[in-house]
């Protein structure tokens, strides 16, 4: 943004790289990583294993107790080993290069917007070399037990 900073979180599918959900905001207190969290577990069901890095947001009581509440094992990256996130980095790379670095956005909501665009286009449109060239929710869509959530291209 032109003054001040917006920050990302997202839940991914580390195999097939779908991102199950993703919110933004302007401080990094927890609630939205909480809330990103939330809305995976309900849309897609619960994982067995949940990886996080070891940011103050994801350590923090809120958002382990959500996990530890729903009975799933808790994975933290070891401290300065950017490779153990390697599909998270991956994707921030990708969204900076792809959307973030083209645009200037004037707002928030307008960023919000933005960014919804290209999670859809990232996740149904976007072909990737690691999977044969398909799509994260081919991939997700033809591995994952819960099957197909509804959502559309």
């Amino acid at each position: 943004m032109d003054r001040g900073f917006v920050y990302l979180a997202a839940v991914i599918d580390w195999y097939s790289r779908y991102v199950l959900s993703w919110r933004i905001s302007t401080t990094l207190e927890s609630g939205f990583c909480c809330d990103a969290l939330r809305e995976a577990l309900v849309k897609y069901g619960k994982p067995e294993i949940f990886n996080t890095d070891q940011g103050s947001q994801f350590t923090g009581s809120d958002f382990t107790g959500i996990l530890k509440d729903a009975k799933i094992q808790i994975s933290m990256d070891g401290k300065g080993r950017a490779l153990d996130n390697i599909y998270c980095e991956r994707l921030w790379r990708t969204v900076k290069y792809e959307e973030i670095f083209l645009k200037r956005y004037e707002s928030v909501p307008h960023l919000r917007s933005e960014l919804g665009k290209y999670f859809r286009f990232y996740d149904y449109k976007r072909d990737h070399s690691a999977h044969g060239y398909r799509t994260p929710w081919e991939v997700y869509s033809e591995n994952c037990k819960f099957g197909n959530t509804g959502e559309t291209a």
